[in-house]
């Protein structure tokens, strides 16, 4: 007599149909990101009133700005290295926690040197988020499927932003600036808690079957490389640090970041204080008309990802598919000059929404460092492009109150568009033939 199957025996369909629990795994990512664009950018809608408090001149303002960059850049390469060696998990609640500690005790500083320690200790702490990010969806996407996963990903610090910046506008308003630190900072501790109880890398997990492990190893994901066991056999070599700064389609990628994150550190950091202090907006008002650049972005990185992994299921070339939205985004950024020649607030709002909008079809970079990298050195190859990228988080706030500070907003606004043309050349210029490094 046969054998009745169990509750939790799959039958011979089920098991040729996979799981998907990448789709969770996305969801989790997704949050982590807006939590941490949200812990960026609530600086840049408290500065004002940090400003006038604190006594703040617009030069210490870019040094508040740019202070969270000169951590977290300089962190990228050694985090990336742990996290091709000690794996994702642990890191990712550990960064989480920190990062939001350092963010609620932003609410209690009294001076500039405190808040400005601070800002360092975000950056520090934040400096794994994105190679893990790219880690995760390496580990688990299929090339197919990858940029999509990293377009929807990445859209969660525009669509974050978007609908949190009128929001942290509101808590600032009822709670002022310090009570928007704490607030910001207590969510993220309780999600570092949420990603630890939840997260497994895909050998570990319980949920996903043989056939969506087999699906994702197939198509190109990475799942063998998330075995800690396994990380931890690898030799550490010091030519691995040169290496990845070794290959000239590597620095065509790294620049082409910069120059895409110079536009988005701009709105990250001075684009609300542009509209209050130097187009005079109402402070409410100021933090709604600043939400539609970033609904721009989250339309563009959603549109780009998805266009982009049509094109490869079309059977367009990797190089085609993935490098043409980026660079048709770089050269859409270049429109954020326009706002010099205008004076109506709506077409200020016009100019700067065609740049972001470009700037979120360009955030689909990750894909590349996916697409390029090293099978072996993954996680430092995109510590090396977060580390490259991320230098505009410190150089942009620093040019920018330079030369702002005599009151004309326009030569900073000049200087982003340059730079987003640059990256555009870089794309065009150096990357060449979208493949996989072979060492």
């Amino acid at each position: 007599m046969n054998q009745p199957l169990s509750q939790n025996q799959p039958t011979g369909q089920q098991k040729r149909k996979p799981t998907r629990v990448r789709y969770g795994v996305l969801a989790l990512i997704f949050v982590s990101v807006v939590i941490n664009y949200m812990d960026r950018s609530n600086i840049s809608v408290a500065a004002s009133a940090i400003s006038d408090d604190l006594k703040l001149t617009s030069v210490q303002l870019g040094l508040i700005f740019s202070a969270f960059g000169w951590a977290y850049a300089a962190l990228q390469l050694p985090g990336g290295w742990l996290i091709d060696r000690l794996g994702t998990r642990v890191m990712y609640a550990v960064s989480l926690f920190t990062w939001s500690l350092a963010t609620l005790l932003q609410g209690v500083v009294r001076g500039f040197g405190a808040l400005f320690s601070l800002r360092l200790g975000v950056g520090i702490f934040e400096a794994p988020a994105f190679p893990i990010n790219n880690r995760v969806v390496t580990s688990w996407f299929p090339e197919r499927e990858r940029a999509s996963a990293i377009a929807m990903y990445t859209s969660g610090q525009f669509v974050g932003l978007a609908f949190l910046t009128p929001l942290l506008t509101m808590i600032q308003d009822a709670f002022g600036w310090r009570g928007l630190f704490i607030i910001t900072g207590m969510i993220g501790m309780v999600w570092a808690g949420i990603w630890y109880f939840v997260y497994r890398d895909p050998l570990k997990s319980k949920k996903a079957n043989q056939e969506e492990l087999k699906l994702i190893k197939e198509g190109g994901g990475l799942i063998e490389g998330t075995d800690s066991k396994q990380a931890e056999k690898k030799p550490f070599r010091w030519g691995d640090f040169g290496k990845v700064f070794s290959y000239r389609k590597l620095w065509g990628i790294y620049l082409g970041q910069f120059a895409v994150n110079s536009t988005l550190w701009f709105f990250l950091t001075w684009f609300p204080t542009y509209l209050v202090q130097y187009r005079h907006l109402d402070f409410i008002k100021s933090g709604f008309l600043a939400s539609l650049p970033f609904l721009a972005a989250f339309c563009g990185v959603l549109i780009s990802g998805f266009f982009s992994d049509f094109l490869v299921k079309k059977g367009a070339s990797m190089g085609v598919a993935r490098k043409t939205p980026i660079i048709c985004g770089l050269l859409l950024s270049v429109a954020i000059i326009g706002a010099n020649y205008v004076n109506s607030t709506a077409l200020i709002i016009l100019f700067m929404t065609i740049a972001f909008f470009g700037n979120g079809l360009a955030s689909i970079t990750w894909s590349l460092v996916s697409a390029l990298a090293p099978a072996r050195l993954v996680g430092l190859t995109g510590g090396a492009f977060n580390f490259i990228g991320n230098l505009a988080s410190i150089i942009v706030p620093l040019v920018i109150g330079y030369l702002a500070k005599g009151g004309n907003f326009a030569p900073a606004l000049a200087f982003i568009a340059v730079l987003a043309l640059l990256g555009a050349l870089s794309y065009i210029f150096l990357v060449g033939k979208v493949e996989r490094i072979e060492e």
